[in-house]
């Protein structure tokens, strides 16, 4: 039957939009991306023996019971299969600072420094002023990282910090921030998952190193 005059008529189907000639496809949501290790990477990763780690605390008032940062510090690195070989704290001094680091990298044991607190950016901050003439080249990506990370804890802020890495005497010497979770999330999620790959690097695991 048709439809009676002035009646409503039924709604039409709204069709497709057609993609004009030349146009680019729509892009298709991908999966997130994993990483996934080479099994050479994994390899490099696995240690021929613990590495040995001294842990520098820097502060005028932190000691032994009262150092929860190195403690924490010594804590994860045992528990990922390392020797804590040597701790040492020393007040915010230039002087003081830089011959602890010196005397222990004269250690044939170590091979890797854990220099916490005095990377800020107020006066009595002067950890990466104290060590820079022991640091035979750096390694940016590091502090770069870090930061990154620690935007995620601290917000904005994360740029207050001036933690670092470099190569010092052939051993890797590393720069944190004297609070806790800075400690943490430098240990847990970037030194310690790459430390016997960078000290394969450094040549620190060779016969007679």
């Amino acid at each position: 039957m048709s439809a009676r005059r002035g009646g409503s008529r039924p709604a039409a189907r709204a069709r497709p939009a057609r993609r004009e000639r030349g146009s680019a496809p729509r892009a298709k949501k991908r999966p997130p991306l994993s990483i996934v290790r080479s099994p050479a990477h994994a390899a490099v990763r696995r240690p021929p023996r613990p590495a040995g780690v001294a842990i520098v605390t820097v502060s005028d008032t932190r000691r032994g019971l009262d150092d929860r940062s190195g403690m924490r510090a010594t804590e994860l690195v045992e528990r990922a299969g390392h020797d804590v070989v040597r701790r040492a704290w020393v007040r915010d001094e230039r002087g003081p600072i830089r011959r602890t680091v010196e005397a222990i990298l004269r250690l044939r044991a170590v091979d890797c420094v854990i220099v916490t607190g005095g990377t800020g950016m107020a006066s009595r901050d002067i950890t990466p002023e104290a060590l820079a003439p022991l640091v035979q080249r750096e390694l940016p990506g590091f502090g770069e990282l870090f930061r990154a990370r620690s935007a995620e804890q601290v917000g904005a802020a994360a740029w207050f910090s001036r933690a670092m890495a470099g190569v010092a005497k052939g051993r890797l010497l590393v720069l944190l921030p004297g609070s806790t979770p800075a400690v943490e999330l430098a240990l847990e999620r970037l030194l310690l998952p790459e430390l016997p790959h960078a000290l394969r690097l450094l040549g620190r695991f060779q016969p007679g190193a």
